[in-house]
């Protein structure tokens, strides 16, 4: 179980980075995990948790993990922990679009643009099943999640290898995992990014299938996990 410690966020900069104000009094700088703007997740002077690392050679021994928006609602703004939570959901039969593959693989390359999918689920007889994980953070009105939350070129990437691996004649699968308390739906952020808005209808027409689950969470208790389908709208 990954501990998560409370504390204030005080900024983030730098992209990677975070500084935080520990119970104690004391402001120390730490990881941020997230490539994204984090945008309507930054509240100066917010309770924040963060993780802890046991590595003798990271820089910055501590993760922040969750933050507080500003309509209070706890978010997850660790990316890497996505992939941890949808392979848990899948291997415990919660994401039930998934259940039927008997072999996980992460990480694998493939496609002409040289990707690595998130996973890649396969039957007992050989049939395939790509899977691109998303995190999604951003709320712009209560309940509305949106993907992304800054142009993203490679998240177009993603969806052109998904397209081709559905025309081979595979299963293709975009799943949004939302870590945001708050988000009750999901949508393309067509407002941020209309190209990725505009390839993502492109795939679902092609047969990419668009799925998204939301997670409980609770910090204090050191929680949290995929637990429901939310609805997209493509």
């Amino acid at each position: 179980m990954t501990v998560f410690s409370p504390a204030l966020l005080l900024r983030r900069y730098k992209r990677f980075l975070a500084d935080i104000r520990l119970p104690d009094g004391n402001e120390i700088t730490i990881h941020c995990p997230n490539t994204g703007s984090m945008k309507n997740c930054l509240v100066p002077e917010s309770p924040c948790w963060y993780s802890t690392s046991e590595s003798k050679t990271r820089k910055y021994p501590h993760t922040l993990e969750f933050v507080t928006t500003p309509g209070g609602h706890i978010a997850g703004i660790n990316t890497g922990r996505a992939n941890e939570l949808v392979e848990v959901a899948i291997r415990q039969g919660v994401i039930r679009e998934l259940h039927a593959y008997p072999s996980l693989k992460r990480e694998q390359v493939y496609g002409e643009e040289k990707s690595r999918i998130d996973f890649l689920l396969e039957t007992a007889g050989g049939g395939k099943c790509y899977v691109e994980v998303k995190n999604v953070t951003l709320m712009e009105a209560e309940g509305e999640g949106f993907f992304p939350d800054a142009v993203s070129e490679r998240g177009s990437k993603h969806l052109r290898e998904l397209m081709a691996m559905r025309a081979l004649g595979h299963r293709a699968v975009l799943l949004f995992c939302v870590q945001h308390t708050g988000i009750q739906s999901v949508c393309a952020s067509e407002h941020i990014d209309p190209v990725y808005a505009a390839t993502l209808k492109m795939a679902h027409a092609a047969g990419v299938e668009v799925i998204a689950y939301g997670a409980s969470i609770d910090p204090v208790q050191h929680f949290i996990c995929l637990s429901r389908p939310l609805p997209v709208t493509v």
